[in-house]
């Protein structure tokens, strides 16, 4: 058992560490996104850099990888445990990559990719506030942050697996302290709204959902 689960580990890692936005922009433009727009890797400077089908392609490969990560669990272990294990396992590759210096993106696609799997009706009302906020604010980090935090509440609301509540409130506590720097420049009124350009005082320790 503990040799399945150390595989789960090191394959759903690996999965989560694959860059996909900084592959994007090597291969849309021959770029490192890094340098350029927020200086994230996600989705959303994809979009601003790219555009609509460039960051739909990121954003759907950064959910794939978390709903691979489950799917790896439950291949190779088994159980509704070792699928948030590698669910897990997938955010933290999303967030600290082996191929980027471990300094990758907030993990919120990543997370939503675990969830539609292990959750899909908590998932889908995490998705409709997140749309709901961001249609109204224009702030991708408050969209993401809310998200988190109703699909983890309404996850012990319609009773999840434990190992599903469980991976959620991980999860939560792991996204919320990467948005640190997004809940400091939202508290002082220069964080980014979507659609707008980037403000280099907005720029962060972090690279992207």
């Amino acid at each position: 058992m503990a040799q399945s689960y150390l595989m789960v580990l090191v394959f759903a890692y690996l999965l989560g560490s694959i860059p996909v936005g900084f592959l994007a922009g090597r291969w849309w433009k021959g770029i490192d996104i890094r340098e350029h727009g927020s200086g994230n890797i996600g989705s959303t400077n994809v979009l601003r850099l790219f555009g609509p089908l460039a960051a739909v392609l990121v954003l759907a490969a950064d959910v794939a990888k978390g709903s691979g990560g489950v799917w790896i669990g439950r291949t190779m272990a088994g159980g509704e445990t070792a699928a948030a294990f590698g669910g897990l396992a997938a955010i933290i590759g999303h967030v600290f990559p082996l191929f980027l210096g471990f300094r990758g993106g907030r993990g919120v696609a990543t997370a939503l990719g675990t969830a539609l799997v292990l959750a899909p009706v908590p998932s889908a009302v995490a998705l409709l506030l997140f749309i709901l906020i961001v249609a109204l604010t224009r702030y991708v980090s408050l969209g993401s942050m809310t998200g988190t935090a109703a699909l983890l509440v309404t996850s012990m609301v319609t009773g999840s697996s434990l190992p599903a509540v469980s991976l959620f409130s991980l999860a939560t506590i792991f996204i919320f302290w990467r948005h640190v720097p997004n809940i400091k420049r939202l508290l002082a009124g220069t964080e980014n709204r979507l659609g707008s350009r980037s403000n280099p005082k907005a720029r962060g320790g972090t690279h992207g959902p």
